[in-house]
């Protein structure tokens, strides 16, 4: 039997409050309110899937709950109105404000059963809808904007730590096991995080392998500290078990934690912090946490000298490159260009540039036929190359250290797997080769 949706009810009149808990009790979880300010605390701490609300209540009516949960919780919060008021702009009025449904008292128990039932169940939809949009496709957890929007909810009010979390050596996995057994790591990685942590816990990718975590109610250091041994110990485990136990790579995890609301009241805040944090375990070792702490005046100085070299490298270096090349845009691509230009011309390498053109013929969309071969290259590239769409059916590509043998091997392989490609039946493909000079 699937978990009961849970509804809060509001409204001032005693009997009338009872009344309509007695009716959704039978098929609910209810939690009543007498009180727009006592609704407040209440969805905050219960979180129910629907607050039907009476409107006309002293202090804070429905509408004006209605619009303080929606400000303070930072999205549309699943209304209905119930009210004795007869007319009929008042009912205008709720729809307008974003209210599901509206309820005339009196009203018959099966028609306020049947009526929250359908809403429920639309929300529900909605929902199902909305977890394919803001969840991470591979592992599960939500993604790089849904982790920064529902994390920053709760820092608005909750105590917690915001946890980044960095896979470490994972790059030697993709090179020495190849991409599949990068992905098996990924997923069986998320699946350790989601054993760490409480189901109210929140827990997403950032992308590649980074990770993040708000764990609520949580201020302690050794409670950190048992989440860093207890991953690390576990990803090492895992890692043997898929990859062999006579496996070599130094594969674990460092963690940089940030408390709300000491370090700050936002996600954005308490992210930067964290990721100082992390910052730190990267440079001293890895394998470990780090909970942020401003520097002690008289330490700051001595600590930069010290650092900046380092910190430099590690602010300008891609975090999480990928699979495959670089994609750039054709801005980016000029500086790129321009820079291997001055370089062949003091050390007289050879670098070629390839630019390959798509022609579509028959019913095919061109612009999604381009994405899709720009995709597929990137994919069968090195990370060491770098490619850009130029104009409207055209992508040019530079090889380093590229022999002509080499040339003809990548060419190969790209419309190889073109070839797979359901567009490249009605597509034809050129190419040409020159060096830069």
């Amino acid at each position: 039997m699937g978990k009961k949706h849970k509804i809060l009810i509001v409204d001032d009149e005693k009997i009338s409050l009872r009344m309509t808990d007695h009716i959704l009790s039978s098929e609910y979880d209810t939690v009543c309110a007498a009180s727009g300010k006592e609704a407040i605390k209440l969805y905050k701490s219960e979180r129910p899937d629907l607050v039907l609300s009476d409107l006309r209540m002293p202090e804070i009516d429905g509408f004006e709950l209605q619009k303080k949960l929606h400000e303070e919780m930072g999205f549309a919060v699943p209304f209905m109105f119930m009210t004795s008021d007869k007319k009929d702009e008042t009912e205008s009025k709720g729809f307008a404000m974003g209210a599901l449904d509206y309820i005339k008292k009196p009203f018959r128990a099966d028609v306020l059963l049947r009526r929250v039932s359908n809403i429920l169940k639309n929300v529900e939809q909605i929902r199902g809808l909305k977890q394919a949009a803001v969840t991470d496709p591979m592992t599960g957890l939500l993604n790089k904007a849904s982790s920064q929007e529902e994390i920053d909810i709760l820092v608005r009010s909750d105590t917690g730590a915001l946890m980044m979390i960095d896979l470490d050596s994972f790059k030697p996995v993709n090179d020495i096991y190849g991409h599949d057994m990068g992905d098996k790591i990924l997923i069986r990685f998320s699946e350790i995080i989601r054993s760490a942590i409480r189901s109210t816990d929140l827990a997403g990718r950032l992308g590649g392998d980074e990770f993040v975590v708000f764990c609520k109610n949580i201020s302690d250091e050794e409670v950190i500290a048992e989440k860093s041994r207890y991953i690390n110990e576990q990803l090492l485990l895992s890692a043997k078990s898929l990859m062999g136990q006579d496996m070599t790579i130094p594969i674990g995890a460092s963690i940089g934690c940030a408390f709300a609301p000491d370090d700050g009241h936002d996600f954005l805040t308490l992210f930067k912090k964290a990721d100082k944090a992390l910052y730190d375990v990267k440079i001293n070792g890895k394998h470990g946490y780090k909970v942020f702490s401003e520097l002690k005046r008289g330490e700051d100085e001595a600590s930069a000298e010290a650092t900046a070299l380092p910190t430099a490298m590690m602010l300008m270096s891609e975090r999480s490159p990928g699979k495959g090349a670089l994609v750039l845009t054709s801005e980016q691509y000029k500086l790129i260009y321009r820079f291997l230009s001055r370089m062949v011309t003091n050390y007289q390498c050879h670098i070629h540039v390839l630019l390959f053109s798509v022609k579509v013929h028959g019913d095919v969309d061109p612009e999604k036929a381009i994405e899709d071969f720009v995709e597929i290259m990137k994919n069968s590239l090195r990370q060491s190359d770098v490619i850009t769409r130029y104009g409207k059916n055209q992508v040019l590509l530079i090889l380093l250290k590229a022999t002509p043998i080499d040339i003809d091997v990548v060419t190969e392989r790209i419309m190889m797997n073109w070839d797979s490609n359901i567009a490249s039946d009605h597509c034809h493909v050129t190419y040409e080769v020159d060096t830069i000079k």
